[in-house]
């Protein structure tokens, strides 16, 4: 069983959230276009309770119902091979393995996304708060939050749930 987050992962995670990521940063992430790319991807017409089936209890529920895993949780936190983070709902490559970096959060961190494979959205489910929420552009599953505490050369850090993800080594 995961162990409680710590004071210090909480407290990082509440300072990234008040520095907001509301903002237009360096990396465009086109809507539109990634609508007409994927709006008609068979992985939005699965239900809830085929993803529900298909995935182990964590992912769907970070997935499918966003979720967070435990701080430290996922073992993507020590996977430093070369190679591809993609979705583990739908298999879509999100991140390649040269941009993930250590946080200090307790979550995969990564200076930039491919961006035409996901979606983002205002985020206002933490009282007082406005984040920006990404997900999987092709099945719409939740990966976590962008935030601009990130180190060079973006400034930006896409704050990712493990549980979200699978490696594929290249």
């Amino acid at each position: 069983m995961a162990s409680a987050p710590t004071r210090r992962a909480l407290l990082i995670c509440a300072s990234a959230f008040a520095l907001g990521a509301g903002a237009a940063w360096g990396q465009s992430i086109d809507a539109a276009a990634n609508e007409a790319r994927y709006g008609a991807s068979p992985w939005r017409r699965v239900s809830d309770a085929q993803w529900r089936e298909r995935l182990p209890e964590l992912a769907y529920n970070v997935l499918r119902h966003q979720a967070t895993e435990h701080a430290g949780a996922s073992p993507l936190n020590r996977e430093h091979r070369r190679g591809t983070f993609v979705c583990a709902g739908c298999g879509l490559e999100l991140f390649r393995s040269q941009w993930k970096f250590n946080s200090g959060t307790g979550w995969p961190s990564f200076t930039r996304v491919i961006p035409e494979n996901v979606g983002t959205q205002t985020d206002t489910s933490l009282p007082g708060e406005r984040r920006t929420e990404y997900h999987c552009a092709q099945c719409l599953g939740h990966q976590g939050h962008v935030f601009d505490d990130g180190p060079a050369p973006t400034g930006l850090r896409y704050c990712n749930n493990g549980a979200a993800l699978r490696f594929v080594a290249a």
